[in-house]
């Protein structure tokens, strides 16, 4: 790329570019680095210009994919930023712009290599790649063979020990960003990976003392939502919206990834402008998600997944289980305001439904919230615009559903909290209702459209089973909903009392 590229036009005949992918080998310690890493880049804003960026670049990649077995540049390229990182710390406190700057261009060409690598060969093909150096006399070495675990293990420390300032915004949400790409094996296989390389190296060796950690990290990024910093703050040149070359890539790659791990159902429409507020919270509950539902290996379950399901309040002085070496504490209050605030996104509730139904420490916190109407209301939301949402989205909303129900408790407490003016309930002017009178009034409107639309008789069985759950509880209904009860009937013309 070098200084004087710009556009996405120049990339097919950049020599910086050319050189990288050409025949010359090149040593991570030859002056060229630091000419091709010395760049400002105007990135996508959207996906025809992703498009374009990918179709400019196919030919380097191509190139580099042909002859890199013989160069070993893409190894020397990750040497040349595995080398930078060591100082990255002390540079952030020094704020040392330049070395900033040059170590995320750096992980930027990787990342956008990784992708077109990931997508056209095998783990197998990927791990070679990693290996190969240049074949003069005595240049061979065995320390490359685990290049990758050094990435990967390179870029867990840079999220969890790299302080999140202005200047290092970018290159936090790269790292994040590469690890997704890095886990978008899984979108170019019918099965689910079972004994991938990936999914071993991140799961065992140097990256497992990680894993709380970084679990704790990509939490707090998505309770800060910490805004993209102003365009005159960044060390390099960026888009409006925040987020590095390959965020709106990975975005999608993550999507998918997700829909493979959950119900499979389509992802939601898409919420720009809640991933322009915060990319890097946006992209760290991506990779969240994605931890989260690795397969377990054969010999030890997924230690993400423990991790998640074990953690504690920062104020719960009880002692830890020996038995879970990666439970760890997080603030509940601010992660429940984060959980209220982001529901708009079937990721943050799909988050919520994990949180609620694998960790016992969540789900008591929740169900003992005196505040409760904040976190329901965004889910009867989702509810009630059933049509603009997904089966994935209304899928999750309604399970949350089902979990808070099974408690009596909640059950109780919803019709003791009273709700003024609901200005998104356009088949009625609800000037006052309780929670648990519009949350029956939102379940069997769910039902009604079901039945006419959708026919979908799971939908069916899990809005049924939350009425009845709550159906012992019942108690100074609003009027509306003491009628829509009685009257809501079958499309065949008998009346539907299965919640009493």
């Amino acid at each position: 790329m070098g200084a004087n590229s710009s556009s996405i036009s120049e990339l097919p005949e950049n020599e910086y570019l050319k050189k990288l992918s050409g025949a010359e080998p090149i040593s991570e310690n030859d002056p060229f680095w630091n000419q091709l890493l010395s760049f400002s880049f105007t990135t996508p804003t959207n996906s025809a210009e992703l498009k374009l960026l990918e179709e400019a670049t196919i030919s380097v990649c191509k190139s580099l994919v042909e002859k890199n077995p013989r160069t070993g540049n893409l190894g020397s390229l990750i040497k040349v930023f595995l080398s930078r990182t060591k100082e990255l710390k002390i540079s952030a406190e020094c704020q040392n712009h330049l070395f900033i700057w040059q170590a995320h261009n750096a992980l930027f060409i990787i990342c956008c290599l990784l992708k077109v690598f990931i997508s056209r060969m095998s783990e197998e093909e990927l791990q070679l790649h990693f290996t190969y150096e240049d074949k003069t006399p005595g240049s061979y070495g065995t320390e490359c063979e685990d290049l990758i675990e050094e990435l990967l293990c390179c870029l867990i420390q840079l999220i969890v020990e790299i302080p999140l300032l202005d200047i290092t915004y970018s290159i936090s949400l790269e790292a994040v960003t590469t690890l997704v790409v890095f886990l978008s094996c899984q979108l170019f296989h019918k099965e689910i990976l079972r004994e991938s390389l990936i999914h071993k190296y991140l799961m065992h060796g140097r990256c497992l003392p990680y894993t709380s950690r970084l679990v704790k990290t990509l939490l707090y990024n998505f309770i800060r939502q910490e805004r993209s910093p102003p365009p005159g703050t960044h060390v390099f040149q960026q888009q409006p919206d925040g987020g590095g070359l390959l965020y709106g890539i990975a975005s999608g790659v993550a999507t998918g990834l997700r829909t493979v791990f959950t119900l499979g159902g389509v992802g939601s429409k898409p919420t720009p402008q809640l991933e322009q507020c915060s990319p890097l919270a946006h992209q760290s509950l991506l990779l969240l998600l994605v931890l989260a539902n690795l397969t377990d290996a054969p010999d030890t379950p997924n230690p993400y997944r423990q991790a998640i399901m074990s953690f504690k309040n920062t104020q719960d002085s009880s002692a830890f289980s020996s038995s879970n070496p990666h439970a760890f504490q997080i603030n509940f209050n601010s992660l429940y305001t984060a959980l209220c605030e982001q529901q708009r996104s079937d990721q943050a509730t799909l988050l919520l439904y994990m949180l609620l139904h694998q960790n016992g420490n969540v789900r008591t916190y929740v169900l003992a919230r005196t505040d409760i109407e904040n976190l329901v209301l965004p889910i009867l939301e989702i509810l009630y615009h059933v049509e603009e949402r997904n089966s994935h989205h209304v899928y999750m909303a309604l399970i949350i559903l089902l979990i808070l129900t099974e408690d009596d408790g909640f059950n109780r407490s919803i019709h003791e909290v009273i709700l003024k003016n609901i200005t998104w309930y356009a088949e009625r002017v609800l000037t006052e209702i309780s929670l648990g009178s519009l949350l029956i009034l939102v379940v069997i409107r769910t039902i009604q459209y079901n039945m006419t639309r959708t026919r979908d008789k799971y939908l069916h069985t899990n809005c049924l089973a939350a009425l009845a759950n709550m159906s012992a509880q019942f108690r100074s209904l609003h009027q509306y909903a003491a009628q829509r009860i009685i009257r809501h009937r079958s499309p065949y013309g008998r009346t539907r009392m299965d919640a009493c």
